[in-house]
């Protein structure tokens, strides 16, 4: 396959203006996270615990009302839902802009925006996992979902260093006002993505509509058992690797070289999204299971061996393992999950990602002072390897395959003027 295959389903006007929007979307939100914290820090003098609330403040409205944003990313036009979301986002990330600028923040206030921003979140996500298959044909989905992790991968890399030199040489408010101007760029740009009215067949009530979602997934048993496994293999990462790693690392590796670490993962995703872009990936669980579980492998090595050459070839190698994942989960949910639905069985995904994670942040602690950081993280790796093992147990995830013949990859169809 050529690079000019591969960079097919920019040819679709649809899909370019999409990957125009959160271009600068996720560049702006690369550089939100560490805005942000240092805007917190400078409002509250340095208190840790309130960069904390004002992350609260944004996560839990957000997972409370994902199954109810799944529905309206179903029931109305996914751009018009992405659009509202990101104009939202943009008044709400400018106001906290604004007030940092003018030096009247305070702490109510950036919790309270915070909040805001987490509503609109809510539906803006479902909305943004339903719409790809409406934008480009089901031969270009891998490509096009490469293209869109390309773009995420490269600016998660270089997104950070731009905000630390914004903050550095002008404030970390006039970073989060370059977010807000992200956001509404990225509106802006979403106007221009036009796609054919979805039938709906009758008005159905709210609660009908999360209970078809759940049917669903109850019903799809490659679903429920990814979704399920990763509930645990959530929990897991989020505690052992990004609570009680960066701890454990101190002590061993150094903070430079648990730096060095986060990279190489990093650098890992984006090799492995190059490769996605040509190379065909058939049976796209067994693989992603395959390719996730190596994520318990620098886990494990972090207790086990903390030698710094050996964890950036570990994660380097998760990293890739962990893109063919994200990259098989797209193609499955897109490819078989009827489009009339697909947000709200989104949104069932990402609760049960998100409700996970603190779970392990909470455990993980007492557990570590209880049997020691090396022999808890040693588990956990393993642990992590073993659960994706057993997801692939299920024949439905194992033999899951790509839907229409494997050539149409190979060989794309011509793409619309």
């Amino acid at each position: 396959m050529t690079w000019r295959e591969s960079l097919a389903p920019l040819r679709e006007r649809n899909f370019r203006f999409y990957f125009g929007a959160r271009f600068v979307n996720t560049l702006g939100n690369a550089m939100a996270s560490v805005a942000l914290a240092f805007a917190v820090l400078e409002v509250t003098d340095d208190d840790p615990a309130a960069l904390g609330y004002v992350l609260a403040a944004h996560t839990i409205p957000m997972v409370v009302l994902l199954l109810w944003g799944g529905v309206l990313a179903d029931r109305f036009p996914r751009t018009l839902v992405m659009q509202v979301s990101n104009l939202t986002s943009a008044a709400s990330q400018g106001l906290i802009a604004a007030l940092v600028i003018l030096g009247a923040a305070e702490l109510w206030m950036l919790i309270a925006l915070s909040a805001v921003h987490g509503v609109v979140s809510a539906a803006g996500m479902p909305a943004m996992a339903g719409i790809m298959p409406s934008l480009v044909p089901r031969s270009e989905l891998q490509r096009a979902n490469a293209l869109m992790s390309l773009v995420r991968s490269g600016l998660v890399i270089v997104g950070p260093t731009i905000s630390a030199l914004l903050v550095v040489g002008v404030g970390p408010g006039w970073a989060l006002a370059v977010d807000g101007l992200t956001w509404l760029l990225s509106a802006f740009l979403l106007g221009f993505v036009a796609l054919p009215p979805r039938e709906r067949s009758g008005t159905t009530s709210t609660w009908t509509e999360l209970r078809e979602g759940w049917t669903f997934v109850r019903s799809t048993q490659w679903l429920w058992v990814v979704v399920l496994a990763f509930g645990a293999l959530n929990a897991i990462h989020a505690g052992a690797w990004f609570t009680l790693g960066p701890l454990h690392a101190k002590d061993t590796i150094g903070e430079k070289g648990w730096g060095l670490v986060l990279s190489a993962e990093a650098i890992g995703l984006l090799a492995m999204t190059v490769v996605m872009l040509r190379v065909p990936l058939q049976r796209p669980l067994l693989w992603g299971m395959l390719g996730i579980s190596l994520l318990g492998v620098p886990i494990f090595v972090l207790g086990a061996h903390p030698t710094l050459i050996v964890l950036i070839v570990a994660t380097f190698v998760a990293g890739a393992g962990t893109e063919v994942f994200g990259m098989g989960w797209n193609l499955a949910m897109q490819e078989n999950v009827p489009d009339e639905m697909l947000s709200r069985v989104s949104s069932y995904d990402m609760l049960g990602s998100f409700i996970a994670m603190p779970i392990g942040q909470l455990a993980i602690g007492p557990l570590a002072v209880a049997f020691g950081y090396a022999d808890v993280l040693m588990v956990s790796g393993a642990l992590y390897v073993v659960i994706c093992l057993l997801a692939l147990l299920s024949p439905a995830v194992r033999r899951l395959p790509r839907a229409g013949e494997a050539s149409t990859i190979a060989a794309p169809e011509p793409a619309a003027p």
